[in-house]
């Protein structure tokens, strides 16, 4: 099986910075696209930013300039460093990957990991 861990969140002040970071172990053949999404209190899950494994990137346009994922495939390993935070960055952040498991089925699973809080607050 596959898991992905979350690490990093925690209480910080509005302009200060936090990096969170999100491992994946198991059974992996190969991983293809990692992505951060966050959910607040009352409201949907959306994506924040998504990295391809050749390390293309996109960002919701509200932490444009803000925020920067990266990865390092040879720790299955995706990060997601986090500047200027605002108070309505504070939610539930979790990890997301598209895994393939397998080395006859190119199919890829999608992944979740269990989430980490964000808390922006003075």
């Amino acid at each position: 099986q596959v898991q992905l861990v979350e690490s990093g969140g925690g209480l910080v002040q509005p302009g200060g910075s936090l990096r969170l970071s999100c491992a994946a172990s198991g059974s992996i053949f190969s991983i293809y696209t990692m992505a951060w999404y966050r959910q607040a209190p009352g409201k949907q899950r959306d994506v924040v930013a998504a990295v391809t494994y050749e390390g293309s990137t996109n960002y919701a346009d509200s932490v444009k300039g803000r925020f920067t994922i990266s990865r390092d495939n040879a720790k299955n390993t995706v990060y997601l460093q986090m500047n200027s935070l605002k108070p309505e960055d504070t939610a539930v952040y979790y990890c997301n990957a598209d895994i393939r498991i397998t080395t006859w089925d190119p199919r890829p699973g999608n992944y979740w990991g269990q989430g980490t809080q964000v808390t922006v607050s003075s």
